[in-house]
Formats: structure tokens, sequence, C-alpha cells
């Protein structure tokens, strides 16, 4: 063997156990105990030891608070950035992985989708069971998050695709607009005053307990629609997902601002009230420019663009067509 092959060699050695000692790392993590991860992983608890050391050695930084009552360990705050960067790192790996080894006389593997809560995902569903009867070995993994989770994640190569709900910047992406719209509204318990009214005007929220998106380009969108900025409004929190906001309306502490049909009202104590004027979100399929689609996302976007009512191919001006294949 030639000197230059036994150094690649050794290199593509060494970038292995990387990754497998941060599966070590991601064991431990989860089941906050050495000697309950090497059993896991079926290896002695000294070798897994002796991993996460000469890791730490490594990195130049302790991971682990070890505990000497319980022997339960805690991650450190470099420990806790070294835990979402080894989740990413091995789910991408694996994600690639599953693409690579998906039969390619059929089409099958996994797609990526993640999203805002949103009646649109409804269209996803559509295109996906459609997919589904043609193909059946695709597999489809949901990722729940605001834009900015979703699009750390598309950027990362860790989604193949993502629903934005506007107001959002799609300038990184290629993109598709649906043809549907969210509605904004004041979701609230049934006996707070408001609840009286058929729709809700900028006064009323004046005083008013509110949650909020944490969306930051959505204060945008209500201070227009205010016709001044969203800080004359009582914020008394935020949040990404409704259904915990949903919870947090329930026992009273305040109303929150989201949108229609996300929350089940129907035999509940809470109800959902429209803004005036009306005020609505539009929502995008995305994608990163100039993929390289695996064969199962590229068979999803050309579904999707086949099954799309044609109001979407009036309106959709952002759409490009044609991504590469992997």
């Amino acid at each position: 063997m030639e000197k230059g092959d036994t150094l690649t060699q050794n290199r593509e050695e060494d970038e292995s156990v990387e990754l497998r000692v941060l599966r070590y790392f991601l064991a431990v993590v989860r089941m906050q105990s050495i000697s309950a991860a090497a059993a896991e992983l079926h290896i002695t608890q000294p070798t897994l030891s002796r991993q996460l050391m000469e890791l730490e050695e490594e990195l130049g930084a302790k991971l682990f608070n070890r505990g000497r009552k319980n022997r339960r360990v805690a991650l450190t705050e470099a420990g806790k950035r070294l835990h979402r960067q080894a989740e990413e790192i091995v789910a991408l790996t694996e994600k690639t992985l599953r693409s690579f080894q998906a039969p390619q006389e059929e089409i099958s593997g996994e797609i990526a989708i993640g999203g805002g809560e949103t009646d649109a995902m409804r269209l996803v569903a559509r295109a996906a069971r459609a997919l589904t009867r043609e193909h059946p070995n695709i597999r489809y993994h949901l990722y729940s998050g605001n834009a900015e989770d979703v699009t750390e994640r598309l950027d990362k190569g860790l989604l193949d695709f993502g629903i934005l709900i506007e107001p959002v910047s799609l300038e990184r992406y290629d993109y598709i607009q649906l043809p549907a719209a969210d509605t904004w509204g004041l979701l609230m318990r049934r006996d707070h005053p408001l609840a009286r009214k058929q729709v809700i005007c900028p006064g009323d929220l004046l005083g008013v307990p509110l949650l909020v998106s944490r969306q930051r380009m959505v204060d945008n969108a209500f201070s227009g629609w205010l016709g001044q900025s969203v800080r004359c409004l009582r914020q008394v929190g935020t949040y990404n997902l409704i259904y915990n906001a949903a919870r947090m309306v329930e026992e009273g502490v305040g109303c929150a601002l989201a949108l229609d049909k996300l929350v089940n009202t129907a035999g509940t104590e809470l109800c959902f009230r429209p803004l005036t004027p009306k005020l609505e979100s539009r929502l995008n399929l995305v994608w990163k420019k100039d993929p390289v689609f695996s064969q199962a996302a590229a068979a999803f976007l050309k579904k999707f663009q086949e099954m799309r009512p044609r109001e979407s191919a009036d309106r959709g001006g952002g759409e490009r067509i044609g991504p590469k294949k992997a």
C-alpha cells in the first residue's frame, strides 16, 4: 500500500472513531449515567469512561459534572453546546447514509419536512399520501418549529423541505406559495369579556394580557395592523408553538394572538375570534436553492407540483423548477 493510501485510511479511521465517540457521548447524555450507557452500547464502563475523557482532552473542555451520590452525570455549559452539535452531526450523517443505502431500482428513503403549526400541512399530507401509494417504502419525518427553527435546520441540511408562515425572508430559498392563508385572531376563554364580540378590533387588545408569537417578523405585521408599535400591548409571554400557549390561556394567564384552526375549541373552555381588519399570513413550501435531492425528496416535490391547485401556479412567482438529484 502506498504511503498516501495509508494516510488516507488512517484519516478515515480517525473520522469513524470521532463519530462513534459522539454516539457514545449522546448515549451518556440520554441515559444520564455512564454505566447505563455502557450497558446500552454493549461496551465496558472503563472503555466508555476512557473514550469520554479522551474526547474532553481533545476538545480542551470538561463536558460532564459527575455526581458522587447517585452516580448521575450532568452536562456542563461546554457539554450542552456539544450536545446540540453532536445531535445535528449524527442526524445528518444518518440521513445521508440512508439516502445512499436505499435501493436504486425502487424509489425509497426518507423525507424530512419541518414547519410551523398550520392547517396547510394538509396539502403536504395529501401529496405524501399520493406518493406513498406509488412508492410505499418512503418514510416521512416531521419537525415542528417556528420559522427560525425550520430555516436553521434547512440550512444545515437536516430538513429537505419547510413550510414557512409569512412574514418571513425567502431570499435564500426556492419556494412554492401555497393556495392557502392562515387567519390571525384571539384565542381566549369563553368567559372572557371579549368572547362576546364576533371580531376583535385593535383597540380591544389594549390592556389585555397577551401571549404572542416568538417569531420576530410577526411583530412587524401586527404593528401595521395596530397602527402603532406592538410594544403598546401588554405582553405577558411568548410562544413558538400554540399547544402549550393554549394551556396557559385555559388557566387564565392571558389571551393568545394565534392562527385559526390550530386549536380545536369545540366542547372546551376556549374560543377563537378573528381580527378586524382581517389579518392573514400566506404560506410557502420552501427548499434550499440548487439542492442535491435524494430520489425520495425529488419525487415528493414533483408530486406536490402535480397536485397543487391551479391557484398556486397563478400566484407562486417565486418557484424554481428542476432541482438536482443525488
